[in-house]
């Protein structure tokens, strides 16, 4: 008899993660690298798989409904001591005294309303925040939205009898394999897609249309690194954000939903009422 040891069987599906993994990977609390590792073992279990999206789809929608809140203006009382403050911030020196501050109305405001406090106040560049690339992925989304859905004769350049080469075409220019949402139980159907330039590279644009002709968009790209991500000189690259929750902007001419996945967006936009449009980016989220 051999005293060799026995390989392990070839061909074994990596094991699935241990509960407390997955639901770090449900709330969005691993590191890309191990949410890479997550879904690379859950791929091998696609029923688990399946209950893990819908669970962080689940979460993802309670957390748009609560977008409004930062969407508010701020109060009256609060715009005129931000824009007191702005004013006065040329003549101060001390980062000290200006640290405190900014903590206190941190502290008390909330850092959504000051963000936009000081954009309603007319304040400095550099008190305002930078514009997240989130919400102008969103924003270009949109007005993309609003150039071709209108269109008769040429809403895309390649149309759904082309599904697969239309999938594998933009899956090439994007640099990544895309997956085209079936939208059907929805009531739409796929009327195609087209490649559109962005910031960074190519950008998709999926349309499709329902039986009363009213059509939607998926609008998807890689974004630019926003500048809490951009290194300073001699520092090493941030790694990319993990997914970020489900966002509504109305900055564009058509509504959008959005949502980011390390350095890669997706903005679902339409006249839609906001909970019929929610509704549809969920259902996008969950096939993707």
């Amino acid at each position: 008899m051999s005293d060799t040891p026995s390989s392990p069987p070839q061909g074994k599906p990596p094991a699935l993660p241990p509960d407390d993994v997955l639901q770090a990977l449900i709330d969005q609390r691993l590191s890309m690298a191990e949410t890479e590792s997550a879904w690379q073992a859950l791929a091998q279990h696609p029923a688990r798989a399946a209950e893990v999206r819908a669970q962080q789809a689940d979460r993802l929608a309670l957390q748009a409904l609560h977008t409004e809140v930062l969407e508010e203006a701020p109060p009256t009382v609060l715009q005129a001591t931000l824009a007191r403050a702005a004013r006065r911030q040329q003549s101060w020196r001390s980062a000290g005294r200006w640290a405190g501050m900014a903590a206190a109305v941190l502290l008390t405001f909330g850092a959504g309303w000051w963000g936009r406090g000081l954009q309603h106040a007319g304040g400095s560049h550099e008190l305002a925040l930078d514009r997240p690339p989130g919400r102008q992925f969103s924003a270009q989304a949109s007005v993309a939205h609003a150039v071709y859905a209108p269109e008769q004769k040429h809403p895309v350049e390649v149309d759904a009898s082309q599904q697969q080469h239309l999938v594998q075409w933009l899956s090439k220019r994007l640099g990544r394999p895309l997956k085209l949402p079936d939208l059907q139980a929805k009531g739409y159907a796929l009327v195609g897609g087209r490649l559109l330039p962005g910031d960074t590279g190519a950008r998709a644009q999926f349309m499709y249309q329902d039986a009363q002709g009213q059509r939607l968009t998926l609008y998807l790209g890689a974004l630019p690194p926003s500048p809490a991500q951009t290194p300073g000189a001699g520092q090493p690259a941030a790694a990319p954000a993990p997914l970020a929750g489900f966002s509504f902007s109305q900055e564009g001419p058509v509504p959008s939903f959005y949502w980011v996945e390390g350095d890669f967006g997706y903005a679902l936009q339409a006249d839609l009422p906001r909970q019929a449009l929610l509704d549809l980016a969920l259902a996008v989220y969950k096939q993707l």
